[in-house]
């Protein structure tokens, strides 16, 4: 990049990005959504999937102490509540852990992360090392994944209540809440990305942010493939459902 793209220039190439890399094209969520997976599958997807969204309020309270802008502040905190609610046993998180429960998993097993895959671990720590490490408007840049949440969040549901009896809405009702609070967040991040970022070192460092985040949410689907679907190799310590589901 020699010159600055305009802002509607720097949306398009970021959309194109997600088009590209976003992880709805992933094999093992097509599997997932189509009704392809076991119960002990699904299971394993959703006990490595508790860990980014845990991390999830913490990446986001990172990033709000990166900011001196007092608006931009209060906007980012919400959300924050939208995950940790603003009492015990509300939030994003907290309905994860519902998806949990009615998976047949202790809550303790849960949130102690002792079943993880070490490429979940590594991939989620990487995230939240990313967001302290480099500059807020990075930081800002590898949440606009959101900006292709709607559409994995409308064919998850779909596709889970259709095939698999032991899922429910109720287990599902933490993607209730995203199909409206993914599109606000991802169009404030992105509003402050099209102004913020104005050069082309800039404008480069963003696509490379998100760039990063579609990456880190791949790799979490490759090891939960490689270890669950084909070839099958449970790392020692990790989740089996003959012995933990």
């Amino acid at each position: 990049m020699t010159e600055a793209m305009s802002p509607e220039g720097l949306e398009k190439a970021l959309r194109a990005i997600g088009e590209e890399r976003y992880h709805n094209r992933h094999p093992f969520h097509r599997l997932l959504h189509g009704g392809k997976l076991d119960r002990g599958q699904v299971q394993a997807w959703a006990l490595n999937r508790y860990y980014y969204q845990s991390i999830i309020p913490m990446k986001d309270a990172a990033i709000i102490s990166r900011s001196a802008d007092p608006e931009f502040r209060r906007a980012w905190r919400q959300r924050i509540i939208d995950h940790d609610g603003t009492e015990s046993g509300e939030g994003g998180v907290e309905r994860w852990l519902r998806l949990t429960d009615a998976l047949g998993f202790e809550r303790d097993y849960v949130m102690s992360g002792s079943g993880l895959l070490p490429g979940t671990r590594f991939a989620v720590d990487a995230y939240l090392h990313f967001v302290r490490e480099r500059s807020l408007l990075e930081a800002v840049a590898s949440s606009l994944t959101e900006l292709f949440a709607p559409t994995i969040i409308a064919e998850r549901m779909a596709g889970m209540l259709a095939n698999y009896a032991f899922i429910d809405s109720k287990a599902l009702s933490y993607f209730d809440k995203r199909l409206h609070q993914a599109p606000r967040d991802a169009n404030f991040a992105l509003d402050h990305v099209k102004r913020e970022a104005r050069t082309p070192e800039q404008q480069k460092l963003v696509m490379g942010a998100l760039t990063f985040k579609c990456d880190l949410l791949w790799a979490q689907l490759d090891a939960l493939y490689h270890a669950y679907v084909a070839p099958g190799h449970v790392p020692p310590g990790a989740f089996k459902a003959d012995a933990d589901g």
